[in-house]
């Protein structure tokens, strides 16, 4: 964890099995977190990846909380922490794509 910077828990729901105190989290941004029917709907299907994103995406235009997420990135290093088992297709993947495509 030594590098990570400011650890950001980026999922609605804490993980299961993750003792609050081992995670070392910073902060816990329910907010940026697609809604539960998002979430329910893509289930972590690749084939629904681009639909969920462009959904996602939607739903985090405008939100506050993504600015200080950016505002913290530009500070130093932020670190996406999720509960998810898929690696690749899950929304802190999409939302990293997001707050990169937000910054440029």
């Amino acid at each position: 964890m030594a590098g990570d910077g400011l650890r950001v828990l980026v999922d609605r729901l804490w993980p299961r099995g993750l003792a609050k105190d081992k995670a070392k989290i910073d902060l816990w941004t329910k907010e940026v977190s697609p809604t539960t029917g998002l979430r329910k709907w893509f289930g972590h299907e690749p084939d629904k990846w681009g639909e969920f994103k462009r959904r996602y995406f939607r739903e985090l235009k405008g939100r506050k909380e993504v600015a200080g997420l950016l505002a913290e990135a530009k500070r130093g290093t932020v670190t996406l922490v999720y509960g998810a088992k898929e690696t690749k297709y899950n929304n802190a993947v999409a939302l990293k794509e997001y707050l990169e495509k937000s910054a440029s």
